[in-house]
């Protein structure tokens, strides 16, 4: 039996995205040996980088954030960096090595890429404990001690501060500093919350890439459930439905990108391995937000289980 075949006129065909090729996301899967391959349409300056255990990605994420500060820093330029709430462990690295080779952040301009809203935008308290504010305090601006970002230069995804992002990052590219995005993949291939449906708004490819940010987007169902797993202990009907995100106007931007796939769950069960492969190998497509971050300079960590093999397996 075709599989794909069957998907076709379906209300399963109607929950995915208008814009998704089944077969071609399918045709993304390869041997895992396959995974570091280099693709044409990757940036020449793009990696990934293949770590053996989730202790070995959280160092290494971390020390790359880390190092790109202190490069930053020896060059006398500001920085402004996108920074995710997922993944995590590599912050409690990135806040070790600069305090071990005491590099203060003072030149850091950090941007959260996105923030749980209503669908007007209204976010969660800044001390609310599921708030992204409160996890990015709690993790690396706290932690960082004396020296951490200034609180002036710390910049959360609220309704009223999010639409000043694109001026504050351009004033400090224009300057020449620069703008570097550390991200996670979702399970819709999204980066921050700039969900794949989005692409049925605009008419072209560039009018979708200019678009800088969004105000109570609506989430995709499959975001939601990974959230519910991956944040609320299973809890979906706690999980918001609706969040204000940057979008690839802003990120697209970027002079560097720290990526990083740590998406397992152990007893060989995860959810990330198939949307690691459409970032690598899909090529770049606006109903598949993450298949942009390749075409520019950086890495993507990942765990090596991701990348299979992607074959069923009853646990």
């Amino acid at each position: 039996m075709d599989f794909m075949s069957t998907k076709k006129g379906t209300l399963l065909e109607n929950f995915y995205p208008a814009g998704w090729d089944l077969q071609r996301i399918d045709d993304c899967v390869k041997d895992p040996e396959a995974i570091l391959e280099r693709q044409s349409f990757w940036n020449k300056d793009f990696q990934p980088v293949k770590c053996t255990q989730l202790n070995d990605f959280d160092v290494m994420l971390g020390h790359e954030i880390a190092l790109e500060i202190k490069k930053a820093r020896d060059e006398g330029i500001q920085l402004a960096m996108i920074l995710p709430v997922g993944p995590m462990g590599m912050y409690k690295w990135a806040v070790y090595f600069l305090r071990e080779w005491n590099v203060s952040c003072s030149h850091v301009h950090g941007f959260n890429m996105d923030e749980w809203s209503d669908d007007q935008g209204n976010t969660l308290a800044a001390d609310n404990p599921g708030s992204f504010q409160q996890a990015m305090r709690g993790a690396f601006y706290g932690p960082l001690g004396e020296l951490s970002v200034p609180e002036g230069q710390r910049n959360f995804a609220t309704k009223d501060n999010l639409p000043t992002y694109p001026e504050k990052i351009q004033k400090i590219k224009a300057e020449g500093g620069k703008l570097i995005t550390v991200f996670g993949i979702g399970r819709m291939c999204h980066i921050a919350f700039w969900e794949p449906q989005f692409a049925e708004d605009y008419a072209t490819d560039e009018e979708w890439k200019s678009q800088p940010y969004r105000i109570g987007a609506h989430l995709h169902p499959l975001t939601i459930e990974q959230n519910a797993v991956t944040s609320f202990k299973s809890r979906t009907t706690l999980v918001p439905c609706t969040a204000n995100t940057v979008g690839p106007g802003l990120f697209l931007q970027s002079d560097y990108i720290i990526g990083g796939c740590d998406g397992i769950f152990g007893r060989g069960m995860q959810w990330q391995g198939l949307s690691l492969w459409m970032t690598l190998r899909y090529g770049p497509d606006r109903w598949i937000p993450s298949s942009y971050m390749p075409t520019l300079p950086g890495k993507l960590f990942f765990l090596e289980e991701l990348a299979g093999p992607l074959v069923a397996d009853c646990n």
